[in-house]
């Protein structure tokens, strides 16, 4: 099988299973840490390098034409966020991204929330 065969297969298998429900996570720094680690781990093996030969992320990314994985998620956030907002008020998912909980937050720092992340005018 070809580089370009295996290569498509990775985009249509690997990628859907790792991005599979994206649209509502909250990705901290080392999730996006290891979805990045286990793309770059398929396209060395892919194209045949070790990480003796010290290529950076960026050069063998250049040489299959593949994107961030991490970007990849979260342009399909927006998206995601974009499409809700088209909907009407009384749907489900948007009455979610409007709700604003009465209850105080636990002590501590608080967590990372969708919404948050996306970074959205009201």
């Amino acid at each position: 099988m070809n580089k370009e065969t295996k290569l498509r297969i990775h985009n249509i298998t690997a990628k859907s299973a790792l991005k599979f429900g994206s649209k509502a996570w909250v990705l901290k720094k080392r999730e996006e840490q290891r979805l990045e680690e286990a793309e770059m781990k398929f396209l060395r093996h892919l194209l045949g390098i070790t990480k003796l030969d010290k290529e950076k992320n960026q050069c063998i990314r250049g040489k299959k034409g593949a994107q961030n994985i991490v970007k990849e998620i979260k342009q399909y956030q927006k998206k995601w966020l974009q499409h809700v907002q088209r909907m009407d008020t009384n749907r489900l998912p948007r009455q979610a991204l409007k709700h604003r909980p009465e209850e105080r937050r636990d002590i501590g720092r608080p967590k990372k929330r969708w919404r948050d992340q996306i970074h959205f005018e009201d």
